[in-house]
């Protein structure tokens, strides 16, 4: 059991840093230099930008080998940390913590590939406008990271409470 959860655990992680390299690809084959196409009365546009920054440009004007060291090696140590300990512990994980896991350093590979193999730049291309809400441009390694930790945050209230209803048993 613990082997089929580790060859699903890293078959996801395979297909979601595939699908995410795949529409990066895409997006600069299809948007890069064009004007931006928009869907739904412009809700979802599809723009190129580069991103050197962390969310929202967050760290882009850090010195190029503090932005590297900060947004590049550290997080890759800590992904790849987070991948082993997934690997050991995959027998005591529940599947929805696992997926969560795989969508998190799936996202999180996604990006920093992008940003260790094209000099610190990203690339986003989706842009959500809702009117009195809008989303900053993103990709989807920024997606599978953020409903990675949502399914992550759900996977622990989930275990907290079986181990309350154990514990009263």
């Amino acid at each position: 059991m613990k082997k089929l959860r580790v060859y699903l655990f890293c078959a996801a992680c395979l297909a979601l840093i595939s699908w995410d390299r795949a529409t990066k690809d895409m997006a600069i084959e299809h948007l890069k230099n064009k004007a931006p196409v928009s869907y739904l009365h412009n809700t979802i546009q599809l723009m190129y930008a580069e991103n050197t920054g962390a969310a929202m440009s967050l760290g882009d004007a850090l010195p190029k080998t503090l932005n590297v060291v900060l947004l590049g090696v550290l997080p890759l140590a800590l992904l790849v940390g987070g991948f082993i300990y997934t690997i050991k512990r995959s027998k005591d994980l529940s599947f929805l913590r696992l997926f969560s896991l795989a969508l998190i350093i799936s996202g999180g590979l996604g990006n920093i590939s992008d940003r260790l193999l094209h000099d610190r730049h990203v690339t986003d291309f989706i842009f959500i406008d809702l009117k009195s809400v809008h989303t900053g441009i993103f990709n989807f390694a920024d997606v599978f990271v953020s409903f990675g930790v949502i399914l992550f945050l759900i996977s622990s209230y989930q275990r907290k409470k079986t181990i309350r209803e154990e514990s009263y048993s």
